[in-house]
């Protein structure tokens, strides 16, 4: 066989929680420039395969992203 047809598949890099590496990070409703980080410009919330937040701050950044939304500090849509 050829060396040269074999492919080396390498693992990606494994993301790491913004919120546990900032051991005081509080994630609050009010901080709208905190919540646009992880809202797409359609006005959908990243999922956490793609923000790479652990489960736990997943949950808790998606109900202050609802509670924004709610108050009107951030859209439904995107604009």
């Amino acid at each position: 066989m050829d060396d040269k047809s074999k492919k080396v598949r390498r693992a990606p890099k494994k993301k790491v929680c913004a919120f546990c590496s900032e051991k005081n990070a509080v994630i609050d409703y009010k901080d709208v420039a905190k919540l646009k980080r992880f809202v797409t410009e359609k006005g959908k919330i990243i999922p956490r395969r793609a923000s790479g937040v652990c489960a736990c701050h997943q949950r808790d950044l998606q109900n202050a992203i609802k509670r924004a939304r709610f108050i009107g500090l951030l859209p439904f849509k995107g604009e």
